[in-house]
C-alpha cells in the first residue's frame, strides 16, 4: 500500500513537471518582418510637403 502511495506521487510529480515544461520546449517561429508596398513611404514625402508648403505659407504672410 506504501509503495503504490509512493509510485503514484513520484509519477504525479513527474507528469506534473512534463506538463509546465512541455509547453516550453516547444519554441515559436519569429513573425516575419512587415513588408513595405511604398504607401506608407509616399505618405511620409506627402507630410513633409505639406509642412513645407505650410512653413512657405507662414513665412510668406
Amino acid at each position: 500500500m506504501a509503495v503504490s502511495r509512493i509510485s503514484f506521487g513520484l509519477f504525479a510529480t513527474i507528469a506534473t513537471i512534463y506538463a509546465i515544461m512541455l509547453p516550453l520546449a516547444h519554441g515559436q517561429a519569429p513573425a516575419p518582418s512587415p513588408t513595405s508596398d511604398g504607401t506608407s513611404i509616399d505618405q511620409g514625402i506627402a507630410y513633409v510637403l505639406m509642412l513645407v508648403a505650410l512653413v512657405l505659407t507662414y513665412l510668406i504672410h
